[in-house]
């Protein structure tokens, strides 16, 4: 794993931390009673939240396995992982391509250590995990460089995290910098929390009221402006479940795409 020889922030299981609470929301056992607590409060008002989780999982799940079969990507760059689930983003798309290549970015010390044990690699390609805060984006392409070739298309994905970046300008320079020495036909893929309906809002103000890191909904139209200078790839930007869905499933307030740099 890289950056094994830094000093990783100690384990606080006093605090409630996000990607504990997600995982506690995908049904998952890497949580604490801080994390469920702030889970269940959050359910009573937004008992669907758990459900649209894993419809979120799932829209990770179908955007790695287009950009590893249709679009031939051999290479993922995954920030703000969190987690280990099912269909982590390593799996799907070595399940499509054998040799791709995956690095993840986290900087909680749980996920590195799950992330240390779990994330491993078929033999054709390659895994690993940097320990680094998503906001210095010269230090993930830095050590991402010694898994993937940064000359060849790499898939960017910010799957439900940019809504922990407060500021639209801050989230639009993190998204350019990470693209921006990318060659053409990489791409980028991200989901996000957005403002479409009252029970979300809500939702969202319970969390920040507990949680260690705040999460700000965007208008679909702000999301948009995160793929600024990209080729939408159809159907666009859309509610997740309507992202080249395999199944029926309800319309939700997460929305994503996925893009291609010219």
């Amino acid at each position: 794993m890289a950056n094994d020889e830094q000093q990783h922030p100690t384990l606080d299981t006093s605090v409630p931390q996000t990607a504990r609470i997600w995982n506690y929301l995908l049904g998952g056992k890497d949580n604490f009673a801080v994390d469920r607590a702030v889970g269940d409060q959050i359910l009573v008002g937004q008992p669907a939240l758990a459900e649209n989780a894993r419809l979120s999982r799932a829209f990770l799940a179908r955007a790695v396995r287009y950009l590893a079969g249709e679009a031939g990507v051999r290479q993922f760059l995954d920030i703000g992982t969190g987690l280990p689930t099912a269909n982590n983003t390593h799996e799907v798309a070595q399940s499509v391509a054998p040799d791709s290549r995956i690095v993840y970015v986290d900087n909680d010390p749980l996920v590195l250590a799950h992330a240390r044990a779990l994330l491993t690699s078929k033999p054709e390609g390659a895994t690993s995990y940097i320990d680094a805060d998503m906001h210095d984006i010269d230090l993930v392409l830095r050590e991402a460089a010694k898994t993937l070739d940064l000359s060849q298309p790499v898939a960017v994905l910010f799957m439900g995290v940019l809504g922990h970046v407060e500021h639209d300008a801050v989230a639009r320079g993190m998204v350019g910098k990470a693209l921006a020495d990318l060659p053409s036909g990489s791409y980028l893929a991200l989901y996000d929390g957005t403002d479409t309906s009252p029970e979300v809002v809500e939702a969202a103000r319970l969390w920040n009221q507990s949680a260690a890191l705040p999460y700000h909904l965007r208008s679909p139209a702000r999301l948009a402006q995160l793929f600024d200078g990209l080729e939408l790839v159809e159907p666009g930007l859309v509610p997740v479940t309507r992202w080249r869905p395999d199944t029926e499933a309800p319309e939700i307030d997460q929305y994503g795409a996925v893009g291609r740099k010219p």
